[in-house]
């Protein structure tokens, strides 16, 4: 038997509206991603591929159909609702890292959390952890204009993990990086994935990167057009 699904996309079509024309992005698509799986979207450009991750993030909403993520039907919330969700559940990196640049590597880490609850100290200690884990003791204080490409881009790592969220969400994260910095981030994403369980989605145009993956899926006007698994570990459940 197959592991759970941690995202399920049921009939789903993304329509944008300009002036009185509609352009569809996304048609009947329907989607399965196990809990665990490290999932690649590839495919040119205007496929989809940002669409449909931004639909799994909760940015946006599906035009009809059902997006499902952890068992929350995303399409019935509000948009306040939907910012809660994203807070608790999602980690987001990006291509551009997103840095803000007067404030420190930590003080980046930190900015998630300043939305709980969490006390000061507990706070503290996650961050620090969070840093720990993508390499980046002994930076802490450093500002973004302090730090190389691929220490910017763990320090949103870092930021993407700190609350803990089961899935974590990436738009292109080696796009700005040279090969062997890539290769090191990605080291790092299949380390989130294999050792602390975080459900990855991931969004590149670099086959090298897609094959770190568990499972590739391409996206061609819209539709998947390929399903390839590269690792047995991981089966859809049905």
């Amino acid at each position: 038997m197959g592991k759970a699904n941690s995202i399920e996309l049921r009939q789903v079509d993304k329509e944008y509206r300009r002036d009185e024309f509609v352009i569809p992005v996304l048609v009947d698509l329907d989607l399965a991603v196990a809990e665990g799986e490290f999932l690649a979207l590839m495919g040119p450009s205007g496929s989809g591929k940002t669409t449909l991750l931004n639909l799994i993030a909760g940015l946006d909403y599906a035009t009809r159909g059902e997006v499902v993520v952890h068992g929350q039907d995303l399409g019935v919330l509000s948009e306040s609702a939907i910012t809660r969700w994203r807070a608790d559940n999602v980690g987001f990196i990006f291509q551009t890292y997103n840095l803000i640049p007067v404030l420190t590597a930590f003080e980046n880490v930190e900015l998630p959390l300043l939305l709980t609850d969490l006390p000061r100290q507990k706070r503290r200690k996650n961050v620090a952890t969070a840093l720990r884990i993508v390499g980046l003791e002994g930076r802490e204080h450093h500002y973004p204009r302090q730090l190389s490409g691929g220490q910017e881009q763990r320090v949103a790592i870092a930021r993407a993990i700190v609350t803990d969220p089961y899935l974590l969400v990436a738009d292109e994260p080696t796009g700005d990086l040279d090969r062997t910095t890539a290769g090191e981030i990605l080291d790092l994403m299949e380390l989130l994935n294999r050792e602390f369980q975080k459900t990855v989605v991931m969004v590149t145009h670099d086959p090298l990167a897609a094959q770190r993956a568990t499972r590739t899926l391409h996206l061609d006007k819209g539709h998947l057009v390929d399903d390839v698994f590269q690792d047995p570990r991981i089966t859809a459940a049905s």
